[in-house]
């Protein structure tokens, strides 16, 4: 664990080997903005890939409330702040900029966890004035992410969740979370679990450029399929679509997925907010310079000629041709394979709230 502060320069990183970013802007909130100077007496190194730094973050509060009526949840969790997996165009990384951090190769090397999260989750569950709804768990960054093996906080939370009949969904792409199976069961029995699957691609070498520390594609329809084995409701989401890259792969995803036991299904555009707009054109130019300018092309004539359109609506399925496009595509597939025909809501009747006391019962059990 550290807390050292960012470099004091930017470093001209050229990508490096199981990480997604090659270079580390700065923030937009910093005062100052700085670029690399290579004035021809050093050379970087350019192979080495930078450590994972874990950094303490203590937690006030853990469960997030939202009011965006474009998202199917009202409240969250997020165990951890940065992600390993390095996905290029991961929409929370722009989230590091109010950290002081770099949304570039900071976001994935420099990973906040709240190890009293678990604690504090006990105590919010057991407030008097607490209405038991669906949390989310790990929605801004991924729960179950490679530090997730070593630190078990995600687990940790979800024990607290389980132990109380506390209704979950999950989105993820790791296949860490069949460790969990035992609790992902459990709660299952009784309507108290969804977990959706993060699946961009079937093809390896893109997702290993993409979602460099991720699982494979084939682990996560592998865990997926393990999950619904032992009766977890499971769901695929093909996020983010991305024009003129993966979009060709949308009913083959679907149809893979399905036969791995989906039978939910969700799509969302590529966002690029704020410093993304610099950072995943930098990936395109270094991964797939051919196709870099036609994908941003048509992201453009999505949005009404920007890169990105923050409205509510707007921002998960763009507008236009291609928009109207995609989202026939999506409904079509969807209804040949039987998937989204029923949604089961989650039970929010069996809710306990936990006891400071496990060996003392209630006066009305």
């Amino acid at each position: 664990m550290t807390d050292r502060k960012l470099d004091p320069f930017v470093q001209p990183l050229s990508g490096f080997r199981g990480r997604g970013a090659a270079t580390r802007p700065d923030g937009r909130f910093e005062s100052m903005t700085r670029e690399a100077f290579d004035d021809g007496w050093t050379q970087p190194e350019r192979d080495a890939a930078p450590p994972t730094e874990l950094i303490v973050d203590t937690a006030k509060s853990v469960i997030v409330e939202s009011k965006s009526p474009d998202i199917p949840f009202e409240r969250s969790i997020n165990p951890y702040r940065g992600c390993e997996h390095g996905c290029s165009y991961c929409f929370a990384r722009p989230t590091h900029s109010y950290l002081g951090f770099s949304p570039g190769i900071d976001f994935e090397t420099r990973i906040l966890w709240k190890p009293d999260a678990p604690a504090v989750l006990k105590r919010e569950l057991a407030r008097h004035s607490y209405r038991c709804r669906p949390i989310a768990l790990g929605i801004n960054t991924d729960g179950w992410q490679p530090v997730e093996r070593k630190l078990g906080l995600t687990r940790k939370l979800l024990e607290v969740l389980c132990e109380c009949r506390h209704p979950v969904s999950i989105v993820t792409k790791s296949a860490l979370i069949e460790r969990d199976l035992d609790l992902l069961a459990d709660m299952a029995r009784d309507d108290l679990v969804q977990v959706m699957f993060s699946v961009t691609t079937l093809d390896r070498t893109l997702a290993r450029a993409m979602e460099p520390r991720a699982a494979a594609p084939e682990r996560r329809l592998a865990a997926m399929r393990a999950l619904h084995q032992a009766g977890v409701p499971v769901g695929v989401l093909f996020a983010p679509l991305i024009p003129a890259l993966n979009d060709h792969e949308l009913e083959a995803v679907l149809h893979a997925s399905q036969e791995s036991g989906a039978d939910t299904a969700g799509y969302v555009l590529l966002r690029l907010p704020h410093e993304l707009k610099d950072l995943f054109p930098d990936w395109l130019e270094r991964h797939v310079p051919g196709r870099a300018k036609h994908v941003l092309s048509v992201l453009r004539q999505m949005h009404d000629g920007a890169l990105y359109d923050s409205r509510f609506g707007q921002r998960m399925r763009g507008n236009g041709v291609f928009a109207d496009l995609y989202a026939a595509r999506f409904l079509r597939a969807s209804e040949r394979l039987g998937l989204n025909r029923q949604r089961k809501p989650l039970n929010t009747l069996a809710f306990k709230p936990p006891r400071d006391n496990p060996a003392q019962q209630d006066l009305f059990d």
